[in-house]
């Protein structure tokens, strides 16, 4: 029995009629950019979480950027961002002309350090990006503290974490913007790329609107310089319909997270993953495990037929894209030490409890017979 890192198709089998639905429904409106199911989407996605307003856009690195883009964030300004994160959320502030200035992580859940804000901040930091990693809601309720004491914006990255939930809070609620990706492989994931934002205000909303397709909300009437970011009719349809199960499938992965905590517990020397509190109800995008055996261990559990991730092998401020901003080894001691030693083990809803066992059967094997 093989066990792949991640997998849709069961998820998708049980779908099959919805899916089926909206493919007909589509074919017979004969609109694929902009049409019905964008709004439909737009408007649940919005109401899910409480916020006034969502607009749909081509991709999640491109929701981050127009976000920040609304703040008239731009040259000459610096955004606080994670030092562990996807590339994609220090790419969208460079790609503003900002300057992204990394914060470190807590070892505890990997999100950013709230207790190292303010230091890492100066006179030019007009906002911060938190990201709810791997599932993890960030400390919200401090963040939006600091940042209003301070007069910052705070953009969510919710890309990881559709679903999980801060001081009885959703995630993707708690900013002044929200930026999100629907990846196939996130909590709410579609057939491609695909992403949203949500804002409070109404003039962000009207901007997002119109910078996602060319600046222009009316044919042929361009109010911006805008870019081509727009959900295609398609996407929004699968969306559409994976949106109502978001809830039950978030549930599968916390089951299937406590019951790797039960199995792994006390092996070796991993560290397993928070399994979050009352106050902290993480999704589990993935399931993060430590290790100093990380290498090894991957490659022994592939030889078994068990698919593991790595996210993330480099840490951003030592890729060569970011060697500019002047970080060292050793500036960012916990998001290289990560690097080093995080593996992420299969949890995708649909896991069956055989396949949990087998993976956990063959992290007991390594650690007891191949070390």
């Amino acid at each position: 029995m093989e066990v792949p890192f991640f997998s849709a198709l069961r998820q998708h089998a049980a779908l099959q009629r919805e899916l089926e639905s909206a493919f007909r429904r589509l074919l017979q409106n004969g609109i694929f950019i902009l049409g019905e199911e964008v709004t439909t989407f737009e408007a649940a996605y919005a109401q899910y979480h409480g916020m006034p307003f969502c607009t749909s856009v081509a991709n999640g690195l491109d929701a981050i950027f127009i976000a920040l883009k609304s703040l008239h964030i731009g040259a000459g300004d610096e955004v606080l961002v994670p030092s562990h994160t996807c590339f994609a959320t220090w790419l969208a502030v460079s790609r503003t002309g900002a300057t992204p200035v990394p914060v470190e992580v807590n070892p505890i859940d990997f999100t950013i350090d709230v207790n190292l804000l303010e230091a890492a901040a100066t006179s030019r930091t007009k906002a911060i990006i938190p990201v709810h990693l791997y599932g993890h809601p960030c400390d919200m309720r401090t963040i939006v503290v600091i940042a209003r004491k301070h007069s910052w914006f705070v953009i969510e990255d919710n890309a990881q974490a559709q679903g999980a939930v801060c001081d009885g809070q959703l995630t993707g609620s708690w900013g002044d913007l929200s930026a999100t990706s629907f990846y196939p492989t996130k909590n709410l994931g579609a057939w491609g790329d695909g992403g949203a934002i949500l804002s409070r205000e109404e003039t962000h909303y009207h901007f997002h609107q119109a910078f996602r397709n060319y600046g222009s909300v009316i044919k042929d009437v361009h109010q911006l310089q805008g870019v081509n970011s727009r959900l295609d009719e398609l996407q929004a349809g699968i969306l559409n319909i994976k949106l109502k199960h978001l809830y039950h499938w978030n549930t599968q992965r916390l089951a299937h997270a406590q019951h790797y905590h039960q199995l792994l517990a006390g092996i070796g020397d991993l560290i397993l993953p928070d399994l979050g509190d009352e106050n902290h109800q993480p999704v589990f995008h993935l399931y993060v495990i430590q290790t100093t055996y990380r290498d090894r261990l991957k490659s022994y559990l592939q030889e078994q037929g068990i698919g593991t991730g790595i996210h993330y092998p480099t840490p951003i401020h030592l890729q060569e894209a970011y060697l500019n901003l002047g970080h060292k080894e050793g500036s960012f001691p916990i998001a290289e030490k990560l690097s080093k030693t995080i593996l992420s083990l299969p949890i995708w809803p649909e896991l069956q409890s055989a396949e949990i066992e087998k993976v956990a059967s063959a992290i007991q094997t390594f650690f007891k017979h191949h070390l």
